[in-house]
C-alpha cells in the first residue's frame, strides 16, 4: 500500500486544560498550576497519536472559521498531519472543552461547549479521492450519512484489488441509540467501556460476546475498559485479551481512548495480530496517562 494515508473522520475541538493540584470545591477559588490550549476532539486525536507513530494520516471534519481555526489548523501542519478541504471551513462555531485535570488523584472533568456545526456529510464524502487512503476510521457521529460513506467505500473496495482496498473501522462510544447500526459496518469496530455496561455488560469480555452477533462476517470487536485493559475478538471467537500499563504516576487521562484506538489502528494496519495491537494499544495509552499531552508517548 505505499505511503497511503489513515483518515480519520470526526470531531476536531479546542480543549482548553486547566491543571489544578486537587478539585476545585464549591463556592472557593481554586489556581490553576497550568492552563494550555489543545487541539482535541477523537477523530483529531487520534490523527495526533497515529502521526507520532508515524504513520501518514488525514483528517476530515468541520471547523468553523476564526482564530480557534487558526490555531487548530496551524496544529495539524505542526503534527504533519493532512487536513482535507472537504467540509472544512463552515458557517457557526468550533466546539471547545473546559477541562479540570488534577493529577494527584488522576481525575478529570471536561465540560464540552458543544455547537450546531455540521458534521461531514455523505455528499462531502464522495469528494474523497479513495487511491490516497488504505484505512478509513469513523467517529460515531451522524451515523444515517456514515452509514452512506462507509457504503461508498465498499462499493470502491468491490471494484480494485484486494491489496489496494480500503479497511474501514468504526468507534461507537456514545450511548445513543442511532449509533448501534454501525455495529454492522466496521471491519474494526471499537465499543467502548459505557455502552456495554449500557447494555448491562460488566466486563469487556461479557460485552464482546454479547455484541459480537451484530458485527458483520469476519470483523474484529473490541472493548478497552480502562484499567482492566482491552479485549478483542475476531471471526475465530476466541477473546484475547491485553493487561493495562499504568504509568508510575496517573499525570493526564484526557484523550487516552483515542490513543489506544489510533495504536490499535497503527499496529493492524501494519500487519500484526489482535493480540499484538491490544497490547501495543494498551502499551502506547499507558504512557499517554503518565504525560501532559501527546509528546513523549513514543
Amino acid at each position: 500500500m505505499g505511503d497511503k494515508r489513515i483518515l480519520c473522520i470526526g470531531l476536531v475541538c479546542l480543549d482548553i486544560i486547566n491543571v489544578v493540584d486537587k478539585y476545585p470545591e464549591e463556592d472557593t477559588d481554586t489556581r490553576c498550576l497550568s492552563q494550555r490550549w489543545q487541539r482535541g476532539g477523537n477523530a483529531s486525536n487520534s490523527c495526533t497519536v497515529l502521526s507520532l507513530l508515524g504513520a501518514p494520516c488525514a483528517f476530515m471534519g468541520s471547523l468553523a472559521p476564526g482564530p480557534v481555526a487558526d490555531f487548530i489548523v496551524d496544529d495539524f501542519k505542526r503534527r504533519d498531519i493532512e487536513v482535507s478541504g472537504v467540509a472544512w471551513q463552515r458557517e457557526g462555531v468550533t466546539p471547545c472543552a473546559c477541562c479540570v485535570v488534577c493529577p494527584p488523584s488522576g481525575s478529570r472533568t471536561v465540560v464540552l461547549f458543544d455547537t450546531n456545526l455540521p458534521d461531514v456529510t455523505a455528499d462531502d464524502f464522495q469528494k474523497v479521492d479513495l487511491t490516497k487512503y488504505k484505512w478509513i476510521h469513523w467517529e460515531g457521529r451522524n451515523p444515517g450519512e456514515q452509514v452512506k460513506m462507509i457504503k461508498h467505500v465498499e462499493e470502491y473496495n468491490s471494484s480494485v484489488m484486494a491489496e489496494e482496498q480500503i479497511t474501514i473501522s468504526v468507534e461507537i462510544e456514545k450511548t445513543r441509540e442511532e449509533l448501534y447500526q454501525l455495529f454492522q459496518y466496521g471491519d474494526v469496530v471499537f465499543v467502548s467501556k459505557d455502552v456495554a455496561r449500557h447494555f448491562g455488560y460488566n466486563s469487556a469480555a461479557e460485552a464482546l460476546r454479547g455484541f459480537y452477533s451484530q458485527v458483520k462476517k469476519g470483523a474484529l470487536l473490541i472493548c478497552a475498559w480502562a484499567e482492566m485493559g482491552a479485549d478483542g475478538v475476531g471471526p475465530e471467537g476466541t477473546v484475547v485479551h491485553s493487561d493495562a500499563f499504568a504509568p508510575e504516576a496517573i499525570v493526564d487521562t484526557l484523550g487516552a481512548g483515542d490513543t489506544f484506538n489510533a495504536s490499535v489502528i497503527f499496529s493492524l494496519s501494519n500487519g500484526k495480530s489482535l493480540q499484538e495491537a491490544l497490547t501495543f494499544g494498551c502499551q502506547i495509552a499507558g504512557k499517554k496517562c503518565g504525560i501532559h499531552g501527546y509528546d513523549g508517548i513514543v
